[in-house]
């Protein structure tokens, strides 16, 4: 796993470095004797603030950026870079309610099962394949395996409209809607599963708002 913190801080050339790696899973590096690949499938995490000050969404506090200057801070990710990020995720402030909350979430046990259920679904479904999860599907085999109700249909197509989605973004809530469905046990992927997958693209929903 490759954990950036603070993303937007590093250089612009040093991030664009990365997109042929995240698709590909191989480095290539070129130098005069020659050119050399390696493997590279990693686990990419990064993290940044929603804007310059950090303030900017939070209900208790006042964002003292521009709408210029927060966009110019979102800019500094490209949206090819983005594309290859299967989940954008926004994680608000706790509050002391949270902290103090008796409400018993859900067991680390249960949520273990759950996960270890659906990666055995995919273990099956891909079996002799040479891929291992979801996450290796190509465009082509999204076809075959990512199958939507005619509703869940309706929804992506209407969501890659209005959100200005990238065929490679298109991909990605494919695969990760598939998840979600693996994970409630549908063999079709539903509209809530391509809802809840949508819901994972927030910075394409910035850019494109």
């Amino acid at each position: 796993m490759l954990f950036l913190d603070e993303l937007p801080e590093f250089r612009k050339d040093a991030l664009e470095v990365m997109r042929q790696p995240l698709e590909d899973g191989v480095v290539t590096i070129t130098r005069v004797q020659g050119s050399f690949s390696y493997p590279c499938n990693i686990m990419l995490v990064a993290s940044m603030n929603p804007c310059p000050c950090g303030y900017h969404g939070d209900r208790k506090h006042d964002c003292t950026c521009t709408p210029k200057k927060i966009q110019h801070y979102l800019s500094k990710i490209s949206g090819p870079l983005l594309d290859r990020i299967d989940l954008h995720i926004e994680v608000p402030a706790v509050e002391y309610d949270d902290l103090d909350s008796r409400v018993k979430p859900e067991s680390s046990a249960s949520i273990k099962e759950r996960v270890n259920r659906a990666r055995q679904i995919q273990t099956e479904r891909f079996r002799g394949s040479g891929i291992y999860s979801n996450s290796g599907l190509t465009p082509a085999m999204c076809e075959k395996y990512c199958v939507l109700s005619p509703e869940a249909n309706s929804m992506l197509r209407a969501a890659f409209d209005s959100m200005g989605m990238s065929g490679r973004a298109y991909n990605r809530v494919l695969k990760v809607a598939r998840t979600i469905a693996d994970l409630g046990g549908s063999e079709r992927i539903e509209a809530e599963h391509i809802a809840e997958a949508i819901q994972y693209r927030s910075l394409d929903r910035k850019f494109w708002a």
